[in-house]
């Protein structure tokens, strides 16, 4: 008789505003990420993974939803709000493939979704930000209610650790003979930036270098130059506050990978590590003084790039692939490495045929959006930004080889006018092929002529 091979198991560790260069192995000398680093040698990094966008405000609502659906952006409900029925999500379609699945830290898409996605949970925060050393959680609710008035004040008890503890106490009790799929969802980086002060103390404000496209304000009206984020620091924005605001930055994610580090010993120490798929990724990138903003409400790289490593059972170890990919293709892949066939609801990408081919391209393209008032197309070459603000149409081309860090806007420049042409083409598919249902009705298409 045939011994049935266990599936893998899977953690997961999700972020919250931290930007792909964040990472010191992958090029920023000026943060320590030990544990980061590790799984960097271990696994298959994709040094090109984007969000699509935001369809409000809260980014990582709808990427959240993006994640836990494999669907694009305009085919979320309310902007992710919620996750309807018919949209199968990762934690479930895993149960049923006879999973156990734990969840703890942030969930953005209602309890609903959460119920459907987990079979044990703890410290679960249902919401977009608090205070990290006082954050309002809940245990887990077999019934799947959730009722607000069951969630408690965590005081003196900072995020990053509470959830931590909570996936090493659940790695530490496992005692089932199916595998599991841990889902470890930190508020950090997000502000407000406060972490024990001895990381704190690793960034002296002084020493550290201002990015190659800091500004002191955005050149012009994107639309969202006054939300919350921006607000953050004061007008024009001064090296002195902005580099206050890396070290903060910096401090939380080594915080972070530390809090992380202690999970993966746990993973060690139970003898679960051999047989788990470990993913890290971050919901959206933050510009904290790039380009003259604070947040992520646009359409520059720094904002929409993110990190995203695999390592585990099944994945190349210290292998870096540059194909362009989505965070919605996380669901599609992991069905992959798992043998779980992938729902007709998944709208995402297999990454395994890169992950074993490096040089292979899952995308060409890549589509972003914010709100009504922003679209942008990026190929291997050039950068397309549209903007539509109060009836003014404003464009960016950028050369992605020449100017990474797109600071030199190329749009009014004839030599470049094949490409902006080209590009303003590839921008119609968000309409005719991906929705692009704004909540103000499609605002931005109206005021935007393709042929123009």
């Amino acid at each position: 008789m045939t011994e049935t091979v266990r599936k893998p198991n899977i953690v997961f560790f999700f972020t919250d505003d931290q930007r792909f260069d964040t990472i010191s192995i992958l090029g920023n000398q000026d943060v320590l990420t030990p544990t980061m680093d590790w799984f960097v040698r271990q696994g298959t990094t994709f040094t090109n993974a984007y969000i699509m966008g935001g369809s409000c405000p809260a980014v990582c609502m709808p990427s959240r939803a993006m994640l836990m659906t494999g669907r694009t952006l305009y085919h979320l409900a309310d902007s992710g709000r919620y996750i309807p029925a018919e949209h199968a999500l990762l934690g479930e379609v895993l149960q049923q493939a006879g999973y156990a699945t734990f969840g703890t830290g942030k969930w953005h898409n209602g309890p609903d979704s959460y119920a459907r996605s987990f079979s044990a949970g703890a410290r679960i925060f249902f919401g977009g930000m608090d205070d990290h050393w006082n954050v309002p959680v809940a245990d887990y609710d077999p019934t799947g209610q959730y009722p607000e008035e069951a969630r408690k004040k965590a005081p003196n008890y900072h995020s990053s650790t509470m959830f931590a503890d909570a996936a090493v106490e659940f790695l530490r009790d496992y005692q089932e003979d199916r595998p599991f799929f841990a889902y470890v969802s930190f508020m950090a980086p997000h502000d407000p930036r406060t972490m024990p002060q001895r990381f704190r103390d690793l960034y002296d404000p002084k020493d550290i270098r201002l990015p190659d496209n800091y500004l002191p304000e955005h050149p012009f009206d994107n639309g969202e130059l006054r939300i919350r984020d921006e607000l953050l620091a004061g007008f024009p924005r001064t090296p002195q506050e902005i580099r206050r605001h890396m070290a903060e930055y910096y401090a939380m994610i080594t915080h972070l990978d530390a809090e992380i580090g202690r999970v993966v010993d746990a993973l060690k120490q139970t003898a679960h590590l051999e047989n788990t798929i470990i993913v890290f990724a971050g919901d959206n990138g933050l510009a904290v003084g790039r380009h003259g903003l604070m947040g992520k409400q646009n359409m520059y790289d720094h904002s929409l790039h993110v990190p995203l490593i695999f390592l585990g059972p099944g994945v190349p170890e210290n292998v870096r692939s540059q194909s362009y990919c989505y965070l919605l293709d996380i669901f599609p892949t992991l069905c992959d490495l798992v043998g779980v066939e992938i729902p007709e609801s998944v709208e995402g990408q297999s990454l395994l045929p890169a992950m074993r081919q490096p040089e292979q391209r899952v995308r060409d393209t890549l589509l972003f959006a914010y709100k009504d008032c922003q679209r942008a197309v990026q190929d291997d070459r050039f950068k397309l930004i549209e903007y539509v603000v109060n009836g003014q149409r404003t464009t960016q081309l950028f050369d992605l080889r020449e100017d990474p860090v797109e600071l030199h806007d190329l749009a009014d420049d004839p030599a470049y006018a094949g490409h902006v042409q080209r590009l303003r083409q590839a921008l119609r598919r968000w309409p005719e092929e991906l929705g692009d249902q704004t909540e103000q009705g499609q605002t931005f298409w109206g005021g935007y002529d393709a042929g123009a």
